[in-house]
């Protein structure tokens, strides 16, 4: 009998992204501006470079990316990634499953984040199986409506400070309430399973007992994608890494 593989440490997920080159309005290329409800993202920057604009709590900012820059942020940081050439980045995704079940929230206009409907149908791409330049067509489409509501939202925080971002906040919150029950069931099967274990671990080694050591082993993730896939800011492929029962 094999034992059960255990989830990425801290129940997080990873992927490569190669981020979008591709122009905007503004002269620059880059991703889809976006916010996490409930999920901090680091990154580990591996080639190329260019720039994170965010908008939180601390106002407007913009941050240098480089071979060798590690950078992390909270829920409800909105984030742009700009591309300055061949940016390529290992992201480090908190909360595995949560993500990719709807977390993250587009930057649209006021008037597209209000309606669901008309929310989902911005952000929605085609069926992996649709032609690609269809898919890449979608994913550019999203992007520029992304980057005009962000575009708004800048100019909002730089006269009325991070109190700005609460119509944001309260739009994102509404657009992902539904979605809670099912990511309180993943996270606690794996976020909250890990450091319950770490607690029982703790426990027994304060009372001298390490047998847990006995099942000590090692795990290969897979690639998921056999291609890179179209994403929020760019084309990425991520490992499966999920903790597996037996």
């Amino acid at each position: 009998m094999t034992a059960p593989r255990p989830g990425f440490p801290g129940g997080t997920a990873v992927s490569h992204l190669t981020v979008y080159d591709w122009p905007t309005a503004d002269g620059l290329a880059g991703g889809s501006p976006h916010l996490h409800t409930a999920s901090g993202e680091g990154y580990v920057v591996v080639g190329g470079s260019g720039r994170l604009q965010t908008l939180s709590g601390d106002g407007a900012a913009e941050h240098p990316l480089a071979p060798g820059s590690v950078l992390w942020f909270t829920p409800g940081t909105v984030h742009r990634l700009v591309n300055d050439g061949g940016l390529e980045i290992v992201v480090v995704m908190q909360n595995a499953g949560l993500p990719e079940a709807g977390d993250a929230v587009f930057t649209f206009p006021d008037d597209v984040l209000a309606d669901p409907d008309r929310y989902a149908a911005a952000a929605a791409l085609p069926d992996d199986d649709a032609d690609e330049d269809a898919i890449a067509a979608a994913a550019r489409r999203r992007r520029d409506l992304a980057l005009e509501g962000f575009a708004q939202l800048r100019d909002r925080v730089a006269t009325d400070g991070p109190a700005a971002l609460d119509q944001l906040h309260e739009r994102a919150g509404a657009l992902v309430a539904a979605k809670v029950p099912d990511w309180r069931a993943t996270w606690e099967q794996t976020v909250r399973a890990g450091v319950d274990d770490t607690a029982r671990v703790l426990a027994n080694l304060a009372g001298g007992d390490a047998g847990h050591l006995r099942a000590a082993s090692v795990h290969v993730g897979e690639r998921r994608e056999r291609t890179y896939r179209y994403g929020m800011c760019g084309r990425l492929r991520t490992w499966d890494v999920a903790a597996l029962a037996e």
